[in-house]
């Protein structure tokens, strides 16, 4: 800047427009969603607990009672569901309270937990940890 206030030209610019360089990004195409009910919340929008206030809204789906997913979807095998924990009121880890996953591409059982999504189910029935190979959705990616 000069004295008086004005921006000074630099050097390298000239006073000229550049042309730029930056190519069309293509837009890329929208994947469908489908609208599944917030199971934690039961589509009703409120905190089912009632921990903060009978006025809370559900925090898994902001109030609204839905959630939009990609297809294909199924119930969640760790939560059976429900989208609340196994034995605690808090939402369930795996997904993430709307109690329908997202499958994977070319989707296999788990080896680990042979679909269950529980860790070590075989061993421990009724396990309240979810698997660590397939995250608690009971398949992978092939």
């Amino acid at each position: 800047m000069t004295k008086s206030g004005k921006m000074k030209q630099s050097p390298s610019s000239g006073g000229a427009k550049r042309a730029s360089n930056s190519h069309a990004v293509a837009a890329k195409p929208e994947l469908p969603h489908v609208t599944v009910v917030c199971a934690f919340c039961r589509g009703k929008g409120r905190d089912p607990f009632d921990l903060m206030s009978p006025l809370a809204t559900c925090q898994v789906c902001g109030g609204t009672g839905s959630r939009q997913l990609h297809p294909p979807t199924a119930p969640c095998p760790f939560c059976q569901g429900s989208g609340i924990h196994p034995g605690l009121r808090m939402t369930c880890t795996t997904c993430g309270g709307v109690g329908t996953v997202e499958i994977p591409a070319n989707a296999l059982d788990c080896p680990s937990c042979g679909g269950t999504g529980r860790a070590a189910d075989s061993k421990w029935p009724g396990s309240s940890l979810s698997c660590s190979q397939c995250k608690g959705k009971g398949l992978i990616a092939a």
